[in-house]
Order: structure tokens, then sequence, then C-alpha cells
């Protein structure tokens, strides 16, 4: 009983279905970024460079100026899940539901300021990760009635030229997080469990970039985004056994990882026109280990830590830019992204998968300084079978569907 009370309290407000990536990270923050599911590190050509790699801020025109704004919907689809809840006793009961289908906004913004000799500064509004995922099912609601977590970060960059093959850029990370969750239903022989939580934080990282142009038609890089730890601190309702009366109300503290990624990246263009990029990206979640929520007064088995031990995962990333002419180029991607989440602390809150990301989009040039584009972007998350004692969270059977579609707007000026 001691690991069900505290999985349906005491799940993570980062803790559940991404946006897009596997875990809660969200890599694809633009136009390009979005059509070329994120393989866009060493070839980056506008003001979202100050993102992706702020050391090719230094390559770009020197007396200009660049600003870009997206706007991407996100579709998420229900998951659908088919199979049944172990409770503590044995008790066996049919889980067979749906959730709710998520359509969430989001915005982007990118700067880069115009050279000052060697150096150049940027600046990028971004949602690097967050979540939403709602059911209305008996069981699921148990343990994930609502998890919605927002995630924006901050981040102004410099980037300094060391001569016309290397560069290098930094900058600094301020991450803000507000995250609701919410469950409530009956467990066998042990009344109502439900509870109520909020809370926010402002964090801080920092992200290192370096770029080599071994020859006019070649880019290499290699970007590397730190750790930061999201310390939420709200507050939380608690129920266990009496429906009306809680057991606890005041203050709740938990701290998640944002974690750590190391891009490497290579792009060739051909004959000026076709260029194609290679990335392997590396996601830090083994610092997920456990779940561990502070409370104002000692709680026995709700403030128990809870095991996640995540692994580190690998992403491989190809896209394709081909300038079909002085105004329009087109785009296309596809990534394999490996889920972190072993099948032994799987939940409903974050039922995911390996997934193979397919993409594609166009960016036209309307004036000299004027261009503005559009991509779409489909994540297909496979099919994850647990067997009858493979989870501890008493989780038998297959989920099935889910994944995302993004679809990004957006345009690019220079002055």
């Amino acid at each position: 009983m001691k690991r069900l009370k505290a999985g349906a309290i005491a799940l993570s407000l980062a803790g559940a279905t991404a946006l897009n990536a596997a875990g809660y990270k969200l890599p694809e923050q633009s136009i390009n970024s979005v059509a070329l599911s994120a393989a866009y590190v060493a070839h980056t050509t506008g003001a979202d460079t100050a993102y992706y790699n702020p050391a090719n801020m230094v390559f770009l025109e020197g007396d200009k100026q660049f600003v870009e704004a997206d706007f991407t919907w996100v579709h998420l689809p229900a998951i659908e899940f088919d199979g049944i809840q172990v409770f503590p006793g044995p008790t066996l009961v049919p889980a067979t539901g749906n959730s709710k289908v998520e359509n969430i906004p989001v915005g982007h913004l990118h700067y880069v300021s115009p050279a000052f000799g060697d150096w150049r500064f940027g600046f990028s509004v971004t949602a690097p990760g967050g979540l939403s995922k709602r059911w209305d099912d008996p069981i699921q609601k148990l343990f994930a009635e609502e998890f919605t977590l927002k995630i924006i970060e901050a981040n102004p960059s410099i980037a300094y030229r060391i001569n016309d093959q290397w560069s290098i850029g930094a900058g600094i990370r301020m991450v803000y997080t507000d995250g609701t969750v919410k469950s409530d239903g009956m467990v066998p022989k042990r009344g109502r469990m439900a509870r109520d939580m909020s809370g926010d934080s402002i964090d801080w990282g920092y992200n290192l970039a370096l770029s080599f142009r071994p020859a006019k038609d070649w880019n290499l890089a290699v970007t590397y985004r730190s750790n930061v730890d999201l310390t939420v601190d709200g507050s939380a309702t608690i129920y266990a056994g009496n429906p009306t009366v809680p057991i606890y109300k005041g203050g709740a503290k938990v701290t998640v990882p944002l974690p750590a990624t190391l891009s490497l990246a290579a792009a060739k263009t051909f004959n000026d026109v076709l260029t194609v990029e290679l990335v392997y990206e590396r996601v830090y979640w083994s610092k997920y280990k456990d779940l561990d929520f502070d409370y104002d007064v000692p709680l026995p088995v709700f403030d128990a830590p809870i095991a996640k031990d995540w692994k580190d995962s690998n992403t491989i990333r190809l896209g394709l830019s081909y300038l079909y002419n002085d105004r329009l180029t087109l785009m296309a991607g596809y990534a394999y992204d490996e889920t972190p989440v072993p099948s032994r602390t799987l939940g409903y809150e974050l039922p995911d998968s390996d997934a193979h990301l397919f993409s594609a989009g166009f960016r036209y040039k309307q004036t000299e300084n004027l261009e503005w584009g559009a991509a779409i972007l489909y994540d297909y998350k496979k099919k994850r079978t647990l067997s009858l004692g493979e989870n501890e969270n008493g989780i038998v059977g297959t989920f099935d569907k889910g994944g995302a579609l993004l679809t990004t707007v957006g345009f690019q000026y220079k002055f």
C-alpha cells in the first residue's frame, strides 16, 4: 500500500506527458527547428541561432539585427490504455480508458544584435519543456486527473569570433515553472484518495556552444545546455480515507530536473543549395533518480521518496534544407527519440515510449529583409505493453496512440 499511496499523491509536477519529446523536454522552438525535427545545431541561419547555437551568431550578417517571432499549436491526441490495475491485496480492477485530447498554444521569440567587433549578443524566450495530461476514467483519474506544467525560459547569450573558422558562445538560463497536479478516486478498502497541488519557481542554469567551419561548405558544432533543478514551491491539499476532511492542507515543495543536453552536430552544404545536417543528442535523464516531496509537517508514506530511476537517452536527428530558388527554402526532418522512462516506474501521468518524428516546412523571402514560413511535425509513439509484475505502480496492459502534432507559423525580420 505504501507504493500506491505515495504514487497516487506524489506524482511529479514535471513527470507527465510531454508536449513532444521523450520525457518532458521540448526541443522545437522555431520554424526551422520544427521543420528539421530539431536537426538544427551546426547550420543555423536566423535569429533562432541565439537559442540553438549562440556561437554561430558571429557568422550572421554583421551589420544587421535579427528578430523572429513564432506561434506553435500543439495537438496531443488521446492516449489509449487497454488493461487492468493491480491494487494491494491483490485486487485486480479493469482499467481500460482514454486520456483527454489536448490543444496547447506555445510562443517563441528570438533576437540577435548587430556585431560589436568580434562580439555579438542574443536573447530568446522559449518553452523548453512542459506537459498537459488529463484523464476522466476512474482508475487513471486516481493517479492523474490533471497534470499541467508550464516552463518558460529567458536565455540571454553572447558569442565571440576567434577567427573565420572558430567561435564560442554562452548563455544564462532563467527558467520559470508553474505546475498544477490533481487526482481523485476510490481505492478498494481504503476509501477516497485525492490531492490538489500547485506551485511555481524561478531557477537558473547555463548553456555553452562551440562552432568550427573547416571549409566553406562544412559546419561542425558542439552545444551543451546545463541541468536546471526546478525547485517548485507551493501548496497541497491531501485526502486519505475520509472523503470530506483532508489529512493535510499546507505547503509542499519538490525538486525535479530539467535535464542537461549535449549535442554533437555536423552539416554539409552541396552546390550551395542542399544542406544535410546530422545531430546526435544525449539527454542526461539519469539525474531524475527519485521524487521526494517536502511538506510543512511529517506525513508518513506521503513524504517517502518515490523511485523514478530514469536513464540517459539518445536521439538521432537528420535535417534537409533545400534552396529551391532565391525566395523559397524547403525543409524536412526525421528523428528517432528514445524514452528515458523504465517500465518499472512508468505511470499514467507519463506513459512514454520510443518515438519516430517526421517533419517538413518552408521559409519564403517576401522582401530583402522579411521572411515568413510554416512547419509541421508528427511525433509517432510506439505501443508500450507492461506485463504482470513488471510495473511497481500496478499497471498491466498496453498504451497506444498518443504522440503529438505540432504546427508552427512565424516570421523573421532583419534590419
